[in-house]
């Protein structure tokens, strides 16, 4: 079927629109710089150990608020790396720093793009205050059709509830089944296979360089690098 004959894009935020390794890097910068360790470890070793801790914390406590979640594993993060442990205030300051995480170049733009075309909805596996923050700041206000958090479904993907509840949420509002719904996401783990799991169609957007949620097998219906990628392609059918 053609990418036009969808009706709703179902996005993952953290990851596909917003640059969370990124994010998280940053965000641990200053404990790393306390400790004189900053360029002590590899990229690929600081998010390995962050998406074990953050993974291992949401199977545990799925209905914990995301920014809480982060607080909690700050402190087995730098154990884990094996720094000093943080001050309740550095690990609440880690926890907040969900908001001020930065949009990839092309997220914006290819948003008002696709949004000609489909409903588009938020999946996210955030709480509704990080989000509302992300929103406003490098989202830059743009209006979603709907908006669904890990907080209002009281767990994480890649649990299925989370499609289940949002497929009957998109079905009830606006009236879309299920084969006309597309999961749109960077994250094997997260998104594409659970998706897969509940039958719906995705769209993996790679995101090149990306750490977090690959798997050894890949599941999609359609592949970009990026989001702006795909609305080239939507634009050319």
């Amino acid at each position: 079927m053609p990418l036009r004959s969808y009706r709703l894009l179902t996005f993952d935020v953290y990851g596909t629109l917003v640059d969370w390794e990124g994010g998280i890097l940053a965000a641990l910068e200053p404990s790393l710089a306390k400790s004189n360790a900053s360029g002590k470890f590899t990229r690929e070793q600081i998010l390995h150990a962050y998406h074990d801790l953050e993974k291992a914390q949401q199977t545990k406590t799925p209905s914990m608020l995301y920014c809480d979640v982060l607080a909690t594993i700050h402190a087995p993060l730098l154990e884990k790396l094996g720094l000093p442990t943080p001050t309740t205030q550095e690990s609440q300051a880690f926890g907040e720093s969900v908001g001020s995480w930065p949009a990839f170049p092309d997220t914006v733009a290819a948003l008002h793009r696709l949004k000609k075309v489909y409903k588009l909805v938020v999946l996210s596996n955030v709480d509704r205050e990080s989000f509302a923050k992300t929103n406003a700041g490098s989202l830059q206000g743009f209006e979603f059709d709907k908006i669904i958090t890990a907080q209002d479904v009281g767990s994480y993907k890649p649990d299925l509830k989370n499609f289940r509840y949002m497929l009957e949420a998109v079905g009830g509002e606006f009236g879309v089944k299920r084969e006309e719904v597309l999961q749109t996401a960077q994250s094997q783990f997260h998104d594409h296979h659970p998706a897969r799991e509940v039958g719906m169609k995705s769209v993996w957007i790679v995101r090149p360089g990306a750490t977090m949620g690959n798997l050894s097998e890949n599941v999609f219906d359609w592949k970009f690098d990026t989001l702006g990628e795909m609305a080239d392609a939507v634009e050319a059918e």
